[in-house]
């Protein structure tokens, strides 16, 4: 499908910002809460903390939260030569389901990226693991190529462990290679939010970092709503964007899960939609596009819902929240099916009409990245007004960072 005209015009030297190695985030706070919290609201910007939040969102809000888990997708093995091999497993191939495959019991397939390559041109892997005082060999088979992945099949001696026993015994949390570091300690608590569940991501979607358990209550205190969806955040997020014009840039694809009962939720609620995180913006605008293809042909398969990079562009609609939401209930009604399951290449940038948020609690991003894209998207230039006042503020930045909150 061909980019929209406007997006030639988009230039990444555009999108660029000076951001000092001393200003990323190396290590979280001892206190999740107490990062910062930058508000722009309509032009104008204010300084708070995370803890503030309860006090500032506006009356009548609904928060939308990622609920995804990152896994320990980091597996590390030595061939008998004393080779080290990397294996970070992406995405499930068989079975292709996230929860079916990590409660499988003998072996499983994953699409990986592996590191030192060149190294394993043949042959098993293997690694003996302790879990539960009990000993399981784990063994690697490399086989195939997919694009730049490598599918590789696990396989375990032992059935009393699923894979994601596995992989919980035998991986490490995969950190922003940014950090320039390796995974520690605090890492397998702090780079997971509070309100975590379904695991699949390979890197924690960010902005929710900083909420605690005292912050969500003080939100119900106020009447403020939460709701939760699930989209698998990929490595993708780290890819940085090569071309000059965002129009040669492939967008990453991630996994969405969405239960009926969310959608129902969103409709019935009168007030702001407040995504927590780029991931959930991505999902909730992917869900809008899926409800207006089911509007456009009610009988359309449910292998067909996947979002490409440019359809809400192509496919341009003046449906409502309200009757794209609604479209897709009565699909699903149709269809029999209680949760959308799909993925989504969406790529959010200046031009791009919202259509499910009034507002985003998000992080600082990198330069020249496409999230940095979708903040300019909802902010406008004022993206550099917000980074500018923030680099001149002691604000941290990146994931570990500090947050923002916007509004119009």
């Amino acid at each position: 499908m061909r980019t929209p005209e406007f997006v030639r015009n988009i230039t990444m030297a555009d999108f660029d910002y000076e951001l000092p190695d001393e200003r990323i985030a190396k290590y979280p706070l001892e206190e999740r809460d107490q990062s910062k919290l930058l508000s722009w609201k309509n032009g104008v910007i204010e300084d708070h903390y995370f803890f503030d939040l309860p006090d500032i969102l506006p009356t009548g809000t609904k928060l939308i939260f990622n609920n995804t888990r990152v896994i320990r997708a980091r597996l590390y093995f030595k061939k008998e030569t004393g080779a080290k091999i990397e294996i970070f497993i992406l995405d499930p191939v068989e079975p292709a389901d996230y929860a079916q495959n990590f409660q499988q019991t003998e072996q499983c397939s994953w699409k990986c990226i592996v590191g030192n390559l060149k190294k394993w041109k043949s042959g098993e892997l293997k690694q003996t693991l302790s879990i539960n005082n009990k000993t399981v060999t784990l063994r690697a088979l490399n086989t195939g190529k997919v694009g730049n992945s490598q599918i590789i099949q696990f396989s375990w001696d032992n059935p009393d462990f699923t894979f994601s026993d596995i992989i919980e015994a035998a991986g490490n949390i995969p950190i922003p290679p940014y950090l320039h570091r390796e995974t520690e300690e605090i890492d397998n608590t702090r780079y997971q939010t509070v309100f975590s569940k379904i695991k699949g991501s390979v890197a924690a979607p960010t902005a929710g970092l900083h909420f605690t358990e005292s912050v969500l209550h003080k939100l119900h205190q106020k009447r403020i709503t939460t709701a939760e969806l699930t989209l698998h955040v990929g490595a993708g997020t780290f890819q940085p964007v090569k071309s000059e014009n965002i129009n040669n840039h492939e967008m990453h694809t991630e996994h969405i899960l969405v239960h009926k009962t969310f959608i129902e939720e969103l409709l019935s609620h009168n007030g702001p939609n407040i995504a927590v995180g780029t991931t959930s913006i991505r999902t909730l605008e992917s869900l809008y596009h899926i409800g207006c293809k089911t509007h456009q042909n009610p009988e359309i398969p449910q292998t067909e819902l996947d979002i490409k990079q440019w359809d809400p562009y192509n496919k341009p609609t003046s449906l409502t929240r309200h009757e794209a939401l609604t479209s897709l209930i009565h699909y699903m009604q149709k269809q029999n099916i209680e949760r959308i399951n799909t993925s989504t290449q969406i790529i959010i940038v200046p031009g791009y009409e919202f259509k499910m948020i009034d507002g985003m609690l998000t992080n600082f991003h990198q330069p020249k990245s496409t999230l940095l894209l979708l903040i300019s998207a909802f902010l406008g230039n004022d993206w550099k007004k917000v980074y500018e006042h923030a680099l001149g503020n002691d604000y941290r930045f990146l994931s570990y960072g500090d947050s923002n909150l916007y509004l119009k």
